[in-house]
Parts: structure tokens; sequence; C-alpha cells
């Protein structure tokens, strides 16, 4: 499935080829995956000047779907993406889900009514919902169904009864950036650091190709890395985290901007554009902020590349030159580029993108065990 899903278009012996199975066994293996509906064959495609035409196969459009749902401080979102990720279905709300405004019980109530409104769009489109996965905005159990802690929503030991595994927000950003390719290089990078920020600020790692978590799967809390230690508490009940200079709320603040007015962020970028003192001196603390935690980040990993993701892909042309001054500052190998600093082409969609993806991803993983299951 992966060769399929990385060339677009393959013949049967191409894969065989690829993968170093005998032809007879890939036709074998491919005539189960046409059965289970993953795959298509697209007719005759002559692989060169020489020799008789290939069959090319190819994902199949109308096949697995993955659903991805975020819950968001502000909104609540899902979507519905096919083999190739690409969206088919998408929604979105605006919705106070923080625990003061509404119990968890309501906002997940909401979702689950959004999530079968995708779903329901989906199946009309030829999909088939294959599993779901729910973002949040904190830790998340070893069960991947309770969220332990989620600060910025004040949500504690709440247990998700929809039938999804849940995971960590930064964590599926930065899977999303791992698969979908969303760094601007072209340059395979398998090892960094993805960090991005809303209300509170995440970052999770990716080392060789795969996600760590940690021993209790708590790794890449860099908004609660303190900058200042004698500095404002923070909702973790610390003081001088990242996150009280370099999260959304504080740098709206900063700018002058009220964190609660409606479009706040549009409201920023659009400041910083126009050359606004207040928004470019906002953003400019934030970056060095961002560039003291990530410092201490790149000495103790040595990634291969740092990736600003979520709003602050947006936001990273003038937020980008003091965090690269922090960094070249800081960092004890004078030898790591400024260049390895890269901005995400999927800014806030990477969370849902990684979400919905994640299903998906099993899918091509294992084509063969949701063949069987969906026998």
């Amino acid at each position: 499935m992966h060769s399929v899903a990385t060339r677009g278009e393959i013949s049967r012996a191409a894969v065989a080829a690829e993968i170093g199975l005998t032809r007879a066994t890939v036709s074998t293996l491919v005539d189960e995956l046409l059965t289970a509906g993953l795959l298509v064959e697209l007719g005759a495609r002559r692989p060169g000047t020489v020799g008789r035409p290939g069959t090319a196969l190819a994902l199949n459009d109308n096949g697995p779907a993955g659903i991805g749902a975020e819950v968001g401080v502000d909104h609540l979102a899902v979507c519905a993406v096919d083999l190739r990720g690409t969206v088919r279905v998408r929604a979105e709300v605006e919705a106070h889900n923080r625990e003061q405004d509404r119990p968890p019980g309501e906002v997940l109530r909401e979702l689950t009514g959004l999530i079968g409104e995708v779903e329901a769009e989906a199946e009309a489109l030829g999909l088939r919902p294959a599993g779901r996965t729910v973002a949040v905005p904190g830790l998340v159990g070893r069960d991947r169904r309770t969220v332990l802690r989620a600060p910025n929503l004040g949500w504690e030991n709440i247990a998700v009864p929809l039938p999804a595994a849940v995971e960590n927000e930064a964590n599926l950003g930065a899977l999303a950036e791992l698969w979908l390719g969303g760094h601007e290089t072209a340059a395979a990078v398998t090892d960094f650091i993805h960090v991005s920020a809303e209300i509170g600020i995440g970052a999770a790692l990716i080392i060789d190709g795969h996600l760590f978590r940690g021993a209790r799967g708590f790794a890449g809390e860099l908004g609660h890395v303190p900058v200042h230690p004698n500095g404002p508490r923070c909702s973790c009940g610390a003081r001088g985290c990242l996150e009280q200079y370099a999260g959304e709320q504080a740098v709206l603040r900063a700018a002058g901007i009220p964190p609660q007015r409606q479009g706040a962020l549009k409201a920023l970028h659009t400041a910083a554009a126009d050359g606004d003192p207040a928004a470019l001196k906002a953003l400019a603390a934030a970056g060095q902020a961002l560039g003291i935690a990530l410092s201490g980040a790149v000495n103790l990993l040595d990634p291969q590349a740092v990736v600003l993701g979520g709003p602050l892909a947006e936001l990273a042309p003038w937020l980008r030159p003091a965090v690269e001054r922090e960094l070249r500052r800081r960092v004890t190998d004078r030898q790591w580029p400024p260049e390895a600093l890269l901005v995400s082409r999927l800014g806030r969609d990477g969370v849902l993108l990684g979400a919905a993806y994640s299903t998906v991803r099993a899918v091509l993983d294992d084509p063969q065990a949701y063949a069987f299951d969906s026998a």
C-alpha cells in the first residue's frame, strides 16, 4: 500500500520489484486489496518503449476514510480524508469549551454531533469511515481514551465516551508534518522538533521517523518550560513558563488586542503586516522567549530541524528573526544552521489533518487487517 501511496500509480510488476516479492504473490495480495476497496485498477499503462503495457494500480478515492476531530479552546472541528490524505469533508464551529463556560460532557456531545454530520457527508461521497481520532490540547492517558489534564480547557481526568482514539494535539501536528511533508524543504526530515501555539504552546519530537512519547507519554510540554523563573504564574501552577510569553493570549495582550475579540489573531497578523509598533514588539518578545526555550531543546536533542507549525507558521515572518537570533546565541553546536528552522505549510490545519490521517496511516500500514475486518 505504501508503494502505491508514494508513487501514485504503479504496476503490479513494479510493486513486486520494489518490495522484493514474486509477481504471483503480489498479484494475490493486490486482488485482496481490490476486493476490499483499497485499490483500483486504472487500465493499461505502457512502461516504456518496449514490452507489454501493465495495468496501473492506484489508491481508491472512494475507499476508507479517516475521521479527525479537534477540541480547541474556542472551536470544534472535524474532517474526513481519503487514502491520499485529501480533505473531502470538513466542518468547524466556534465554541466556548472551557469548563468554566460549559461542562466537558456538553462539549463532547456537540463534537459527537459534528462527527456524525461529517461521516454522513463522507458516506454520501462513497467513502467508508475507517476510524476516528480526537485531538485535545492536553495530556492523554495510555488508554488513549482519557484526558488526564488539559489546563487551558480546565479538564482533568475526563473520559471521552466516543468510539475514537484520543491524542495530544501537538503530537498529531508533528505526525502530519512527517507524513504529509508540510515543511518548506525538499530534503527528507525525519528528526525534528515541531512546535505550535494557540492558547497554549505544544511541541512534539520526531526521532528517526517516529513519535517520541517519553516514559509516561508526556514528552513535548515545551509551553511549560520556564524561561523566566520568577515570571507570572501559569495555568499549570508554575511561574515564568514559555506559554506566559509566547502563548496566543500573552502576545495579543502585549500587542494591545483583547484576546476575547473575535478574529483576534487575524487582527494581530494585519497589525504586524501594517507595521504596527505594538504588534511588532509583542511578536519579537514572543520570538525571543520561544528561541530561549527551543535552544535548550536543540542542545539536548540535536535534531535535524525545528518546525514552526500551527498559528506560529502564520506569524513566522515576525517571530522567526528573534527565534533565529536566540538559537545562534545559545545553541552550542555552531554548525547547527539557521536554515534548519523551518515553517510548516500545513499551518493551523496540521492538527486536524494529523488526527484524520492517523487512521488512514493505520490502514496503509496493515491493509490486510482492514480487508479482513471489513469482509
